[in-house]
């Protein structure tokens, strides 16, 4: 007994569009592949933000780090009279929270454009955070424009 002619068209057809759609998965994998073999790693996070008159001893928000170089800087920085910026790099643990080198930022000072960078290499993974003026320089600082990049 044989089909009815307009079942068997209709087997063909699916056939056809499974063919072609298996086809189809296999060139979309293939560039898949293709572009994650020619993609870039994942480029570091940053932060950007602005200060208006912080008091020595300002903690900036903190942020997480799996690892790697932080590198901060500050654009466009006053004070009054005063001419330079202490900041540290700090990392939020339990207890007392070890600090890393602190960087004097005074080219941020020269104009509303000039910035001022700090660069800390890998202290592992956590959260951390920068502290302006921990030595109590008595000022209040302003930056106009700061990028916090790990």
């Amino acid at each position: 007994m044989s089909q009815p002619k307009g079942r068997h068209m209709k087997s063909k057809r699916l056939a056809a569009l499974r063919d072609s759609g298996r086809r189809i998965g296999t060139v979309a994998l293939g560039a898949t592949a293709v572009l994650g073999i020619l993609t870039p790693p994942a480029q570091a996070s940053s932060w950007s933000s602005s200060l208006s008159g912080v008091m020595p001893g300002y903690e900036s928000r903190r942020w997480y780090d799996s690892g790697g170089t932080t590198t901060i800087k500050f654009t466009g920085c006053s004070s009054g009279t005063h001419k330079g910026a202490e900041v540290r790099l700090r990392k939020d643990t339990f207890g007392p929270d070890p600090a890393y080198a602190t960087a004097l930022f005074t080219q941020c000072f020269a104009s509303s454009s000039s910035t001022s960078t700090g660069t800390w290499s890998d202290k592992g993974s956590g959260d951390y955070y920068f502290a302006v003026n921990e030595a109590g320089v008595n000022l209040k600082l302003t930056v106009r424009s700061l990028t916090v990049s790990y």
